[in-house]
């Protein structure tokens, strides 16, 4: 009790000299709500990922940058050169998916299973992270030099799996990524930052 009440005079009393003395609601803001802002802070939006393959059927190939080609795709993937299974309407200029629905699907799935979705099995080009998919819908966003449009979503198919194998149209379901068109040219590499060029909206962690 008197070591409150000495703190309590001690502060008293050093307020009547200096107004600059913090006080107990002040220190309390720097203590802790300072760090609770830092944990807040989004982690900026990135590229995590490239894979592309020469034709359909073909192993997904991981490279560390791309050149994104106008209306066209990524240089050397199958849908730039038209090899790919899907023709016409059905292709995709580039497919696209977020980390967040990787980790969706690998849940309560097999090692080897799990192990091909981290490396491309899910047989989209670019996998991105700090974003949900949906929230791609309407969007043009920049990824390196290159800016894309979002185009449509790419549900999973029964031929995904003659390719990489049964269960990944099931793991992937709903998380499965969209497909996205080339607005304007540019490189691609991995780490490269994702800015949204054409939104106000408030941009929802994955994990919120």
């Amino acid at each position: 009790m008197f070591f409150l009440y000495c703190i309590r005079c001690t502060g008293n009393s050093q307020n009547k000299h200096s107004t600059k003395q913090p006080s107990y609601d002040e220190h309390t803001n720097i203590m802790f709500k300072w760090p609770f802002l830092a944990l807040r802070r989004r982690e900026p939006l990135r590229l995590k990922a490239i894979f592309i393959t020469a034709s359909a059927g073909k192993p997904m190939q991981a490279v560390k940058t791309i050149q994104a080609i106008r209306d066209t795709g990524l240089q050397g993937d199958r849908y730039c050169e038209a090899r790919g299974f899907w023709k016409s309407i059905d292709a995709c200029q580039v497919s696209l998916i977020t980390e967040s629905d990787i980790n969706k699907a690998k849940k309560g799935q097999q090692a080897s299973l799990q192990a091909k979705l981290d490396n491309g099995g899910h047989r989209r080009n670019l996998v991105i992270d700090g974003i949900k998919t949906k929230q791609l819908q309407g969007k043009t966003f920049r990824i390196g030099t290159a800016i894309f449009s979002y185009h449509k979503p790419r549900p999973p198919c029964g031929y995904i799996e003659k390719v990489e194998g049964k269960g990944l149209c099931r793991a992937l379901a709903r998380n499965s990524g969209v497909c996205i068109r080339v607005v304007s040219s540019g490189t691609l590499t991995l780490g490269d930052a994702i800015e949204i060029l054409n939104t106000d909206d408030k941009i929802e962690s994955p994990g919120s």
